[in-house]
């Protein structure tokens, strides 16, 4: 099925794509509220932000908020394509199923 070929294996992860849509929402968010939104630990969404950053799907940039250093992640062109492709090869798995979701 052309579908199921057509899904992004690095979106596959929960944490990973729920990253990618939620800053496809919101243009920008901080590690912290990235964290918080997905319920996840330190550790594990770091390491899914930094396979998402090597593939280029993610760019970080570092700042200071009332003297905390702050990490804040958008999504890129490549990962903004990425992203739509793979929303769209899941769309058609649900239509192909043949329920009305």
């Amino acid at each position: 099925m052309k579908a199921l070929a057509s899904l992004d294996p690095l979106l596959e992860h929960r944490f990973r794509l729920g990253t990618c849509v939620l800053l496809k929402k919101h243009g920008e968010l901080t590690f912290a509220r990235l964290k918080s939104l997905l319920r996840a630990t330190d550790g594990n969404l770091g390491a899914q932000l930094r396979k998402l950053e090597e593939r280029e799907y993610l760019q970080s940039r570092k700042d200071f908020v009332e003297r905390k250093p702050t990490t804040w992640y958008q999504l890129t062109a490549t990962g903004s394509t990425a992203l739509e492709a793979h929303l769209a090869a899941l769309q058609s798995l649900i239509d192909a199923s043949g329920n009305n979701v």
